[in-house]
C-alpha cells in the first residue's frame, strides 16, 4: 500500500525521514528502516509518529517565538 501523507516540502523528506529513524532508535526500535512495519504494534508504529509529531511542533514553537 502506498503512503498517503505526502510532504508538502520536497526538500524536507531527507530531513524527516533521518528524525524518525533517530526517534526510532531512541525508542529501542533498531534497524526500523529495514523492518517490515507491519511486523511491529501499532503502539510501536504510532510512537514514532507521536514523538515526531511532537518534535516538529515544539520546533515550530521555538521558530515562532523568536527562540
Amino acid at each position: 500500500m502506498a503512503s498517503r501523507n505526502k510532504v508538502v516540502v520536497p526538500e524536507a523528506r531527507q530531513a524527516l525521514n533521518q528524525m524518525k529513524l533517530e526517534i526510532a532508535s531512541d525508542l529501542g526500535l533498531s534497524n526500523y528502516e529495514g523492518v517490515d512495519k507491519g511486523n511491529l504494534t501499532a503502539r510501536q508504529n504510532g510512537y514514532v509518529g507521536g514523538y515526531m509529531t511532537r518534535r516538529l511542533v515544539e520546533m515550530a514553537q521555538r521558530q515562532m517565538s523568536g527562540k
